[in-house]
This record gives C-alpha cells, structure tokens and sequence, in this order.
C-alpha cells in the first residue's frame, strides 16, 4: 500500500484521497468507507477525501468516510463532466449545480479542505470562499 511509504520518511505528513465512480466506492471499485478505515492505522496521515469525481457524488462518499475515520476530510470534485480519452475530449454537462452551495453540504459533512479539480475554475474557488465563509460568519 503507498500509504506504507510514509514509514520511510518519518517526518513526513500526507493526506489520502480518491477519485470515485459513484457515491459509494472509488473508481478502482473499492468501498470508500473501508479505504478511509484502513488509512486510520498509519498516523502520518492527516486527512482523507476524494478528488476529480462528480459533484454529486461527494456528500454521500464523504459521509461514508465520515463514518470511518476521525480525520479531516477532503473534497476537490471536478466539474462533473467527463474525459473520454479516445477522441481525447470533455464529454458531458457540468451540470446545474451551484458549486458554492455544493460546498456547504461539502463542509456540513466535514470537508476542511474543499477546492476543485479538472474543468472548475476561479468562478467556482470563489464561490466555495463565499458561500462556506458564509457559513461560518453566520
């Protein structure tokens, strides 16, 4: 396991996270929740979550790692379209989703490092500012 790795650099810290198919297991097939439990034996790991997957399907894998870790979570999703590599294109909609708003059910489920990934911008960072700043200024 990578996570292993760590061993060889003790002063080292890291966090974990995984591109997902769904809202329930990682794109290699893997349950989330497992994969965020097994991490919780190597302390050098300071935070797991999921990156460059769709939008919607952050809350629920975040929860699931909730259920399984103590650790901070992490969510940098893409913009919900897809890249088909053969004609080597974006396919897909990015969907009709406030990123900002997605953000703050992103932190309600304990996202502490929340950003973007493939295909997001400054427009949606800049929202993510707004609306969870907004959230704690309230």
């Amino acid at each position: 396991m990578l996570a292993a790795l760590l061993g060889e650099f003790p002063d080292a810290r890291a966090w974990f996270s995984f591109s997902c198919k769904d809202g329930e297991h990682t794109s290699e097939g893997d349950p989330i929740g497992e994969c965020a439990a097994e991490l919780r034996r190597y302390p050098q790991i300071v935070a797991v979550g999921v990156n460059c997957t769709p939008p919607k399907y952050v809350a629920p894998l975040l929860r699931r790692m909730r259920e399984r870790t103590d650790e901070p979570l992490v969510a940098y999703p893409n913009s919900g379209e897809f890249y088909e590599a053969s004609s080597k294109q974006w396919r897909g909609g990015a969907g009709t989703f406030e990123f900002g708003e997605e953000a703050r059910r992103w932190h309600a489920e304990g996202a502490r490092l929340i950003g973007g990934c493939c295909r997001t911008g400054p427009d949606d960072i800049r929202s993510v500012k707004h609306c969870v700043h907004a959230e704690h200024s309230a």
